[in-house]
């Protein structure tokens, strides 16, 4: 009879401890950091008739797809001050060689 009585309050705490272990995790992992980088408010001065045609993260960097009358390119900007930092411009047609 004493094993009995051992057994259902080792199985109590475990139920306790187990209960309080569930909530403390789902209280972590809804109050997580927010890690997530966002862009200041900016203006990348673009020419008229300009069109972004995506946005994409690549590296430390946001790409930027911009379609503009001369032609398409891609924008490399600085996400903490939204400045351009590099542009990418499509490899023009190979030339052949006589």
């Amino acid at each position: 009879m004493q094993a009995l009585k051992f057994l259902v309050v080792a199985m109590g705490v475990l139920i306790v401890a187990g209960t309080v272990t569930l909530v403390v995790l789902l209280v972590q992992r809804a109050g997580g950091s927010r890690t997530g980088v966002s862009l200041p408010p900016m203006s990348l001065n673009l020419p008229a008739g300009s069109r972004i045609l995506g946005l994409a993260g690549a590296g430390d960097h946001f790409a930027v797809h911009v379609q503009r009358p001369d032609g398409e390119r891609i924008l490399l900007l600085e996400p903490r001050s939204g400045r351009v930092v590099g542009e990418v411009l499509p490899q023009a047609a190979a030339v052949p060689t006589r």
